[in-house]
Order: C-alpha cells, then structure tokens, then sequence
C-alpha cells in the first residue's frame, strides 16, 4: 500500500470513522492543517457526508467541479479539509468543527456564512523590503504592511476567496474562545487571564472553572461561529 494511505487501526482519534471496517484509509495530502485535525476531501465526501457511495463516485464529483474548499473549486480528493475550513458541495455549506468528544465534524451552514472563516494567527515573520508575513493555523500566510496589531494567540475573519482580512478579535480578558484540545474540547468559553511562563512550559490561559494550554485556545467572535457548539 502506497504512503497516500495508513492503517484504519492507528488513524487519528479525530476521525468518525469505524476502525474495524476494512484494513486502510486514505491520508490527507500534506499541507496546511495537521492530520489530527483534517480529513482528506474524497473521504470526507464518501463517509461523512454520504453524497458518494464508492471512491470512484467521489472522483466523479470532484471532476464534475461541485465542490469548493473556502471559496476555490477542488478537484483533489487527497485535499486535507480541516478545522474552521468552509466546504461546499453543490449548493451545501459546511463548516469543520470539534465537536465535545474531540471528534472531526462537517456541521451545515448557511450560504451567508461560507464567505468567510475565522483562522488563528500562529506567527508573523518580517520579510525582506520591510513586509510582514502573518501565518494561519491553516496554513495561510498573509503578505502585510503593518502586522503590528496583530499578535499570537489572536484570530483574524478572513473573506472568502479573496483572503481579505475583516475583523480581528485580539486575546484578553474576556474574549470568547473555542477549546480545540483538553478535557474541555469542543466547548466555548470567556478568556479570565493568561499565565506566560518563562520556561519551556506552555503558556496557560485561565476560565471561570478551569485552565488550560494557550495552544487549545482558538478566539471566536460568537458561539454563533461554531454551529453547534456547546457551551
């Protein structure tokens, strides 16, 4: 079996998918999201959604041009489609969610929301020419003038395809956040404060009833962001 595949037994606890059923699955191209949390497209379109039946219908749907990964037509079923990305096939839009149980969810959305995501700023780097990267927990790196408003740990809503940043919601006190790892996965709660350790411990960010690592923190907008998130 090629390396475009792993066995069902090991593959990520992020897939709901059964495990017992056949001997591989398909792995995720590599890119911008990690395989923990992101599925391949054909997979996605076969055992997810249900709208293909064989691997072979799943090819066929992608080739007849039906199908967008935020807001750009694809045609690769190896394609990683994962967290806050927007999926649409045909005339449905879905958004990738965690749900509590830390599992890989393709939740319906309606077509008002599938223009744009929310994605996480991870970093920013200093180009030659005195530019700004700002890289994206998908992958995405945004070319700037001035990232200075722009720290990480926030989130930025982005248009969709033409990558336009909209809003900004920065980390402090109070923002509301989408837990994306931990006991607490798949909730949403207000930010109370944040703990930055002068080690090589994570840094914490602390809630009304709990802490936990700032790399799970995932800053939204509302707990409208996240269809059907629980709270």
């Amino acid at each position: 079996m090629s390396s475009s595949h792993i066995k069902r037994l090991v593959m990520p606890r992020s897939w709901a998918l059964p495990r017992k059923t056949s001997i591989w699955v398909q792995k995720p191209n590599p890119g911008g999201h990690s395989i923990e949390n992101c599925m391949p497209l054909a997979l996605i379109l076969r055992d997810v959604l249900g709208v293909a039946h064989t691997r072979r219908e799943a090819k066929r749907i992608l080739h007849s041009r039906q199908v967008m990964v935020d807001g750009m037509t694809e045609t690769d079923g190896g394609r990683g489609v994962g967290l806050m990305d927007i999926l649409t096939v045909g005339e449905n839009n879905y958004r990738c969610v965690l749900d509590t149980n830390g599992k890989l969810r393709y939740r319906l959305i309606h077509v008002r929301d599938s223009g744009s995501k929310t994605c996480r700023v991870m970093g920013k780097t200093t180009l030659r020419g005195g530019k700004t990267q700002l890289h994206l927990h998908d992958g995405r790196n945004l070319l700037m003038d001035d990232t200075s408003t722009y720290k990480s740990g926030d989130s930025v809503v982005i248009s969709l395809p033409e990558q336009q940043i909209s809003s900004h919601y920065p980390f402090r006190e109070g923002a509301l956040a989408y837990l994306t790892g931990g006991s607490h996965i798949g909730e949403t709660a207000a930010v109370r404060g944040r703990d930055v350790k002068r080690s090589s411990k994570p840094n914490e960010v602390q809630f009304e009833e709990f802490h936990t690592i700032a790399d799970y923190v995932f800053l939204i907008g509302s707990e409208s962001d996240i269809p059907g998130a629980e709270s």
